[in-house]
């Protein structure tokens, strides 16, 4: 036998040995427990056009093997040292043609005995899409000043994100609340604040900058919401303050002294209110349309010597009529969530696409829930007026910030549970029976992502596309000059 044979055939025992080494084989020890894994999205239910949920495994070994399978007939295998790094391709064929199946990852660690088998751990592939793109804003979790600030999209099969405008092209000033129509991407608006200040609409590929404040005792416009047929936008006057505890588990304490709802006419450059929603006696804030846009949702409260009466300060849930083809509000709003009843308060409503559900935070008083970590979100089903608190998907810290996708199935929220100062976005599955199931945080491709970032995740919006106007466009409205909306206010 030549030389070079035998050095072939060394070869390749020496490659099967290594392969039987870097396998498990059917020689393994079964541990009747799960994987210490990071982040933990085991009992989620996760749609078929997500990008993988990598996980990093706290366990012995010195190499791991994830046995990733649907249905028990479709599998493949990923060899890793700690980072599970799951091939998008392999992965985006395994859920599109196993839509509404069972997903199961079973995590092998070759420790120094050999081999060990962890329980699966089991997810469940929901037969409806999410929207494409996320939208969210990446700031540091301050109060004092800010830094560097940006508003991204995250397209959500894969790990690519993108600046939509950043504040490095407009001096380094603050801009922040970016909404858009109907979750169109070429639809949208976002604030300017001191330098520049401003509220900055798209259309198409077209941006123009808008001063709201259409009257010397009138603030510009801070939280929005777009009416679903995109000729209104509702906004939130505010006059916000903030304090600080120095014993207190919520540290810091943003309140308004004033705030009141009016509505900008994108059609006609104008701004109006009524008396219903703008009132000396209470604070009026957090605007939402009903998908049909025939109602106004929003927070009342009434006035208060602020802050010494801070934390007696409760928000209801209200409702109004609204007449897209007049521009004018019904003679009454109704009350849907009593303060005085629940003892808590309200903020940030939002009402499902299919109009039978109010998504809302609750914490103890108060209006900006972020800070509060007892505030939790509640669901009002408009079909009987029955309240849940989605115990599913709340923590022991602060949930926020929540938004639907356009086909309702599922919603977004931020959260501190992961280490009470950062917020994260999470996501979560709706049924059709309105139940919101185990949420998991947003994936990203390497799994100490989050740890790793000091920014946290504000205003996540689903987005059914990419904005394709450049940061550049957007920072050439911003900088120039802005139009001034008229005032026809109606104060009958």
């Amino acid at each position: 036998m030549k030389k070079t044979d035998i050095n072939l055939i060394l070869s390749l025992l020496y490659m099967l040995w290594l392969s039987a080494c870097e396998n498990p084989g059917d020689a393994y020890t079964v541990l009747h427990r799960r994987a210490d894994i990071y982040p933990d999205c085991r009992g989620a239910v996760i749609p078929y056009n997500i990008a993988p949920p990598n996980f990093l495994v706290r366990e012995e070994g010195r190499s791991h093997l994830a046995r990733i399978a649907v249905a028990g007939k479709d599998s493949f295998d990923v060899r890793f040292k700690s980072a599970l790094n799951i091939p998008l391709r392999k992965w985006r064929n395994l859920l599109a043609e196993n839509r509404g199946e069972r997903l199961t990852i079973t995590v092998f660690s070759r420790q120094s005995s050999g081999w060990v088998k962890y329980s699966p751990l089991a997810l469940a592939i929901a037969a409806e899409p999410i929207d494409p793109y996320m939208a969210y804003r990446l700031i540091e979790p301050g109060y004092e000043a800010w830094g560097a600030m940006g508003i991204y999209q995250r397209r959500l099969e894969n790990f690519e994100e993108t600046p939509i405008m950043l504040n490095s092209l407009t001096d380094n000033n603050c801009m922040n609340c970016h909404s858009f129509c109907r979750h169109r991407p070429d639809r949208m608006l976002f604030h300017m604040r001191q330098k520049h200040a401003g509220t900055v609409f798209t259309d198409g590929g077209k941006a123009v900058k808008i001063n709201t404040s259409a009257s010397p005792e009138a603030t510009a416009g801070v939280y929005p919401r777009w009416h679903p047929g995109g000729r209104y936008v509702a906004f939130s006057s505010n006059t916000t303050r903030q304090g600080f505890h120095t014993a207190h588990p919520n540290k810091i304490e943003v309140y308004d002294t004033k705030s009141d709802l009016f509505i900008y006419d994108v059609q006609t450059n104008t701004v109006f209110t009524d008396r219903l929603i703008s009132s000396e006696d209470y604070f009026e804030t957090f605007p939402e349309w009903s998908p049909d846009g025939l109602y106004l949702y929003f927070c009342s409260a009434a006035a208060r010597a602020m802050p010494a009466l801070y934390d007696s300060l409760r928000y209801g849930l209200l409702r109004i009529p609204f007449d897209p083809a007049t521009g004018s509000f019904g003679k009454q709003a109704d009350t849907l969530v009593s303060a005085s009843a629940t003892g808590k308060s309200v903020a940030l409503p939002r009402v499902s696409p299919d109009n039978r559900y109010v998504v809302y935070c609750m914490s103890d008083y108060g209006t900006f829930p972020v800070w509060h970590r007892e505030s939790d979100l509640y669901r009002l089903d408009l079909n009987d007026g029955r309240i849940t608190r989605l115990d599913s998907i709340n923590s022991a810290e602060s949930e926020s910030y929540h938004s639907w996708s356009s086909n309702g199935r599922w919603m977004v929220f931020g959260s501190r549970r992961l280490d009470g100062v950062f917020t994260r976005p999470y996501i979560c599955y709706f049924d059709a029976e309105g139940n919101a199931h185990t949420p998991f945080l947003l994936p990203q491709q390497h799994p100490l992502h989050y740890d790793c970032s000091l920014k946290s995740y504000n205003i996540p919006e689903f987005i059914s596309g990419k904005v394709e106007i450049s940061p550049r466009e957007l920072s050439a409205a911003a900088r120039g000059e802005a139009m001034q909306a008229t005032d026809r206010r109606r104060r009958p």
